[in-house]
């Protein structure tokens, strides 16, 4: 058979050198990598073996397989899982991390310590080249399930490799390794040593639930070609299922190892969820709840969802109709008892049971958080700055948990600069007589306090949410309650805080409305087509002016946001409101009643509307004008 050459890409080169000289920290690690690369395998022939009646493959003794020569100072691992055919080995080994692989070399170079750049890794999927950080040579010979020619691929790791179909290959994949000499300075051990082979599965791979086998070493002074020197292969990892254990068996090691096997993500999980289902349907979960957001967390191709099994067969990867997607973050394994084994994507989505499964984790997980919230103050705080934007997702898609979504969350606010405060929190701390719980979206927390529309409330010392995240533009509006008390937003609507001397302040209300009507009906009219009312403002107590939207109208914000995933809506005219005390707004009323054709005045009025669009961080419409006119002022003021 022909043998061909390839160059990896550049990226690839350099991701390649920096594999093997820079990432790991551990160099065990690859045969995790291998052994983890070989399970999957397993798993994915398991899976094509019920679909296919016709594939032929043997499934009868299926298990991973570790074999040393001491002498030739080699390491192979071996399944006899699904394979790869020829054009697999291009696309998946050929190509290192052939999705995004300049950004991730990248992200490497600006890494600063080996946690940071382990973490990338996971992110990439590129542990297969982990191998070359023991190895000079590595030689991968595959068959895939169903077809009658092998692959070998070879590299040394130099930058090319080299592919050759072969004629005869047994079904699955071996990866051998031509071992470098042991350096202990280097943390390079002997990896041909059974205890060191053993020591590395009992640490990484026992929870795998296939048999991972390595050939007895033979008794010391018996010769190859005695009978005492065969012995039955020894199998390694323990096999059972760690959801399957009671908890007083497993470690917390043990469930970080699995975690790290599923998610590929090498950083222990913040919590660990249990949850064993009996009854009419049987079935465990083993959930993680994990310690920071992965980078492609909001992007559209992020995969979300839970691994299932049935009886402990792999059934599927990623099965999103066990996870609500609010909770794309959570990982783990569900093992049902009941579900058929050829399920699809599409039975599963309509599968009441699995409809039952996702509400029953959906809650579980949510009392997670709760608990967390109360019991471990400091893991909540880490799990809510990762998740938090995301878990405020399920508030728009998620009614029947909307209420234990909101038990669960926490919001910055004006009660204290550092720490969160829950909903509950608030409501508790409410002055007498107020009757809503207020709030204001924005850019950032200094936009808000910065922002005119918070200005009485911060004179009357009243507490109000300071929401920053985009998502909250959304919630905000279909969340009409909590604890009996309504959710209101300072910049909409009228604002009444209520005043010791009540009638004193209504009379004033009514007098200065009396003082100012001429003012705001022709304001109204000379800025008719930026608003759709002047009036006064009861809740600026120093800037002269603000812009407020309608009780039921969006936001510009809200309207943006809109906009941005394609839904185009009419852009609602706003009110602005005027602060009768401030010396701008009544020197205009004077202004106004003594010199009403004066020209001037009219721009004026633009100027004021311009200045309280722009201190909420809105846009003008016409900067240039609003320039020319500010400027014009400040010349004639000197």
């Amino acid at each position: 058979m022909s043998t061909e050459t390839f160059e990896f890409q550049v990226e690839a080169r350099q991701l390649l050198q920096m594999v093997i000289h820079s990432i790991y920290s551990n160099k065990d690690v690859f045969l995790r990598e291998l052994v983890s690369n070989a399970s999957d395998a397993l798993d994915k022939l398991r899976l094509e073996a019920l679909r296919d009646d016709a594939l032929g493959a043997d499934v009868s003794d299926l298990h991973i397989e570790i074999e040393t020569d001491r002498e030739a100072r080699t390491l192979t691992v071996r399944d006899n899982g699904i394979g790869m055919s020829y054009d697999e080995v291009i696309q998946l080994i050929g190509t290192i991390a052939n999705s995004g692989t300049a950004k991730f070399v990248q992200e490497l170079q600006g890494a600063k310590d080996a946690a940071a750049t382990e973490g990338l890794i996971g992110q990439f999927g590129v542990g297969f080249y982990s191998s070359f950080m023991v190895a000079d040579e590595v030689v991968l010979l595959t068959r895939r399930a169903g077809e009658s020619q092998g692959t070998r691929w070879t590299s040394t790791g130099e930058g090319t490799y080299t592919l050759e179909a072969v004629a005869e290959a047994p079904q699955g994949t071996s990866v051998t390794l031509r071992l470098r000499p042991a350096d202990t300075e280097d943390q390079l051990h002997d990896y041909t040593s059974a205890w060191k082979i053993r020591e590395i599965v009992k640490r990484y791979s026992d929870f795998i639930t296939w048999p991972i086998r390595m050939a007895a070493e033979a008794a010391p002074g018996t010769a190859d070609g005695d009978d005492a020197a065969v012995r039955e292969p020894e199998t390694l990892n323990s096999m059972k299922a760690l959801w399957a254990r009671s908890r007083d068996e497993v470690s917390d090691d043990e469930y970080h190892e699995l975690y790290k096997h599923i998610s590929h993500d090498w950083t222990d999980p913040l919590e660990t969820v249990r949850l064993q289902a009996e009854g009419t349907f049987e079935y465990q979960a083993l959930l993680f709840l994990p310690s920071h957001a992965p980078h492609d967390l909001y992007t559209q191709g992020y995969k979300r969802g839970i691994q299932l099994y049935v009886k402990r067969v792999f059934v599927m990867d990623d099965c999103e109709a066990l996870m609500p997607p609010y909770l794309r973050f959570v990982k783990g394994v569900v093992d049902a008892q009941d579900l058929s084994l050829n399920v699809s994507r599409e039975i599963l989505q309509q599968d009441r049971q699995i409809e039952l499964m996702r509400r029953r984790l959906a809650k579980k997980v949510l009392s997670t958080v709760k608990d967390l919230m109360t019991g471990s103050p400091e893991r909540y705080a880490t799990l809510w700055r990762e998740f938090g934007r995301v878990l405020k997702e399920g508030l728009l898609s998620d009614y029947e948990n909307r209420d234990a979504i909101l038990a669960a969350s926490s919001f910055a606010s004006t009660h204290d600069e550092e720490e969160l405060t829950t909903l509950k929190q608030y409501v508790e701390r409410m002055k007498e007589g107020q009757e809503h719980i207020y709030y204001l979206t924005g850019e950032s927390r200094q936009t808000i306090e910065n922002s005119p529309h918070m200005e009485a409330f911060q004179a009357k010392g009243i507490e109000v949410l300071l929401l920053t995240d985009p998502v909250d533009e959304l919630w905000v509006d279909s969340v009409p309650e909590f604890g009996g008390k309504q959710l209101r937003s300072v910049a909409k609507g009228e604002i009444n805080l209520g005043a010791e001397e009540e009638e004193q302040a209504e009379t004033e209300r009514e007098q200065r409305q009396q003082e100012f009507a001429e003012l705001l009906t022709w304001m109204a009219g000379r800025l008719s087509e930026e608003v759709k009312e002047v009036r006064l403002s009861s809740r600026l107590t120093v800037s002269p002016a603000c812009i407020v939207s309608d009780t039921h109208d969006a936001t510009p914000a809200l309207e943006n946001l809109y906009r941005a995933m394609g839904q185009e809506i009419p852009r609602a005219k706003r009110i602005l409101e005027l602060n009768p005390g401030h010396p701008l707004v009544s020197g205009l009323r004077t202004a106004h009643t003594e010199r009403t054709d004066d020209p001037g005045l009219g721009e004026t009025a633009e100027l004021l509307y311009g200045m309280a669009l722009l201190a909420e961080g809105g846009q003008l419409r016409e900067p240039a004008r609003f320039i020319k006119l500010m400027a014009d002022r400040l010349e004639r003021a000197l």
